[in-house]
């Protein structure tokens, strides 16, 4: 008989593009840069069809750079996330959906002026994979709405499921 409830470690990582939208009063800008989070988590197999896995991730969204009224303006953001993930497999390829928070911690500087940030915020996401026994390849969408900056992260990573 097949068992249907396991648990599985697995751990990854993924490279792409944050696009940063930077609004805080009069400074608004937006700009993208390469970002990459390393991530880790547990899958749980109950039904045949059907995936549940809790994910964890560090992630560095690069640097937004913007010119607000002639001036420079820079912001940069890091966080630690934790996700409830809910997928469909259909075969090889599995669709997901993703909800979960960030603690994130920002830094920015704006006519020679600098400071810090930090805070946690709700964060959502899409995703694609393919899986091939223990390996797989993910395409991922997600959107992280903090205090003064909202970015969407598009990626695409390999995992390994133990």
């Amino acid at each position: 008989m097949p068992r249907y409830w396991q648990i599985a470690p697995m751990s990854g990582g993924s490279v792409g593009s944050a696009g940063i939208d930077v609004s805080d009063g009069n400074v608004q800008y937006d700009d993208s840069d390469t970002a990459y989070k390393i991530f880790g988590g547990y899958n749980f197999g109950i039904i045949p069809l059907i995936n549940l896995a809790v994910e964890g991730s560090y992630v560095d969204f690069g640097k937004a750079v913007g010119n607000v009224s002639g001036n420079s303006a820079e912001t940069s953001v890091t966080g630690w996330d934790l996700f409830g993930l809910v997928g469909v497999n259909l075969g090889p390829f599995s669709l997901f959906g993703k909800v979960g928070a960030i603690r994130w911690d920002g830094e920015s500087s704006y006519l020679a002026q600098s400071g810090d940030d930090s805070g946690t915020d709700p964060a959502y996401g899409v995703g694609l994979q393919f899986q091939i026994s223990s390996f797989a390849i993910r395409a991922e969408y997600e959107l992280f709405t903090l205090d003064k900056v909202d970015i969407g992260f598009v990626s695409a990573g390999v995992s390994y499921t133990f």
